[in-house]
């Protein structure tokens, strides 16, 4: 194990001391310690391809190395700026991936996409002509210096890989603030499929609320519509139901989270221009990255109504109330989309709760 406090005071020893990057839940305990830094030296990127467009521009303007953290699965949305700007034959931008590693090899089985991601995560490090470690100890901390030279040296992007549990844990803070405004994500989720017709289709983001809702119907029995779980791809929750939409003429509902929305804001033009009757677009809106440690999204302020009507949506909708939930969910259910409901959710989830398995009988039940 390493102690997270461990690891950053080895990154500022060698001359790293700016953060930027997507909340993960390997790396809940360092994004705990960032909390409390100043902006000027740590930034929560909506997605992880800005967080290395970010770190390239803070080393033009400092001559220094930034620390991006991420997920493996966001390596994806990372591949563009990492060889379009950082690459040694482009703009040559040295710069660290801290990695969350899900899925790897060497420790007990994740969750199936996190598996795997996680087989190829080196493979795709490699490819990028990235020079990596997997970090496991604090002994292992020494490693960390050669390899910040090595980047340096060669004014290139370097990665270390964490593992599940690697870093010790961290308390959230008694005096953090959580939203406990609004509604509860569950009681809305059970509302909307009690409201929802026969022929409807749900695409679900991915963390609690997929899985919220995965569980409120197999333990309701709700037999209304089907649902397609985004058990990972987080921002393309949206661009599905509109791709369904476009083909079909079922009524579609993208049940979305601020994060994810934010993640790939512009899939809300491409929702805008294309005006699909059919397609409804629900976000739940708690203000933070719930499930990796309620790390902040910056949406408290922000109206995702406004933002859709400028983009094209028909109609806009808010809901922040248990009241007339019954009556202003069917009023927007029953509107010309494409429309957009906001709903302010309390953070918080349902006690032991599930996860969706069998993907493919799932895709099925959703074709059908």
């Amino acid at each position: 194990m390493i102690f997270v406090e461990n690891l950053i005071k080895t990154l500022k020893k060698n001359k790293i001391s700016f953060f930027t990057g997507v909340p993960d839940s390997i790396l809940t305990s360092l994004s705990r310690k960032l909390e409390n830094y100043p902006i000027k030296q740590h930034v929560i990127a909506t997605n992880e391809g800005s967080a290395v467009a970010f770190a390239a521009g803070y080393y033009l303007a400092k001559k220094k190395m930034a620390c991006v953290y991420l997920q493996n699965s966001g390596l994806g949305n990372a591949i563009n700026p990492l060889i379009s700007i950082a690459h040694p034959k482009v703009y040559s931008v040295p710069l660290l991936l801290l990695i969350g590693w899900r899925g790897s090899p060497f420790v007990k089985a994740d969750e199936p996409q996190h598996n795997e991601k996680g087989k190829i995560t080196r493979k795709l490090l490699k490819l990028l002509g990235i020079k990596f470690i997997i970090l496991r100890t604090n002994q292992n901390l020494y490693k960390i210096k050669d390899l910040l030279k090595f980047a340096q040296k060669k004014n290139k992007p370097v990665a270390i890989l964490l593992e599940k549990n690697t870093l010790s844990q961290i308390k959230p803070e008694k005096t953090k603030k959580q939203n406990k405004s609004g509604i509860k994500r569950d009681q809305f989720i059970l509302q909307l499929l009690k409201n929802i017709k026969k022929g409807t289709k749900i695409v679900s983001t991915t963390g609690y609320t997929s899985r919220e809702l995965h569980q409120i119907r197999k333990k309701g029995n709700f037999r209304n519509g089907k649902d397609f779980y985004m058990v990972g791809g987080m921002g393309h929750s949206l661009m599905v139901s509109l791709g369904y939409a476009l083909k079909n003429k079922n009524n579609v509902i993208c049940l979305d989270g601020d994060g994810s929305a934010l993640m790939h804001l512009g899939s809300l033009r491409t929702a805008g221009i294309f005006k699909k009757r059919n397609l409804k677009h629900i976000v739940l809106n708690n203000f933070c990255h719930e499930s990796v440690g309620e790390q902040t999204t910056f949406s408290e302020n922000l109206k995702f109504g406004k933002v859709a009507k400028d983009l094209g949506y028909r109609n806009i909708a808010k809901i922040d109330k248990v009241k007339n939930l019954t009556k202003n969910l069917n009023k927007f259910l029953n509107s010309n989309g494409p429309s957009l409901l906001e709903v302010i959710t309390k953070t918080g989830t349902l006690k032991n709760l599930d996860r969706p398995k069998e993907f493919i009988k799932i895709k099925k039940q959703f074709i059908k």
